[in-house]
């Protein structure tokens, strides 16, 4: 009887528990990217009032990349610098381009930041919105694009909540690529 009752409410609860750490992932198809081409990690945007997301994503993103088998990752010197990619700063966003043509990459990495914090509230659970975007550099053509949002526990980290969401993002990229 008491098995019983122990199953009511563990399904009862089930929703609660689904919803207490939720996420959203939108991207487009992925290509078959050649993971042994060089690739360039271009600084990210913060779109946050959190100083340095956009860093802390660069370190995210090259770390997991590599993990994922991104062998030849060349960093932007201006990775982690907050002030050098403006949102709206084009020609920042161009000059990195072309900067990865120098460096003879094939894929371009960058992404933004739209969310890093803990939400106010009882629990304070943390949150993260994210994109990612992957181009050609000889051409600067998107290629892959995908963004999501996500919040954890209430004892959980910024940075772990991050990092689960960056993963996913980075998993569905490369989905297509042949090891």
């Amino acid at each position: 009887m008491h098995y019983a009752h122990f199953l009511k409410r563990l399904l009862m609860l089930l929703p609660v528990l689904a919803l207490a750490a939720c996420s959203t992932l939108e991207t487009s198809p992925a290509p078959s990217f050649d993971t042994a081409a060089r690739w360039a990690l271009l600084p990210a945007v913060n779109n946050t009032e959190t100083a340095q997301a956009g860093g802390r994503l660069d370190a995210l993103t090259a770390s997991l990349l590599q993990a994922r088998g991104i062998k030849d990752l060349q960093r932007h010197p201006g990775s982690g610098n907050e002030s050098l990619l403006a949102p709206a700063d084009r020609a920042a966003q161009d000059a990195a381009l072309a900067w990865a043509r120098s460096q003879n990459a094939k894929y371009a990495v960058y992404g933004s930041v739209q969310e890093w914090r803990y939400k106010t509230g009882l629990d304070g659970e943390p949150a993260a919105g994210l994109t990612l975007t992957v181009v050609d550099v000889a051409s600067g053509k998107v290629l892959w694009t995908g963004s999501g949002a996500r919040t954890g526990w209430s004892r959980e980290a910024v940075a772990a909540v991050a990092q689960k969401l960056l993963g996913s993002l980075i998993d569905k990229a490369l989905s297509s690529t042949k090891p």
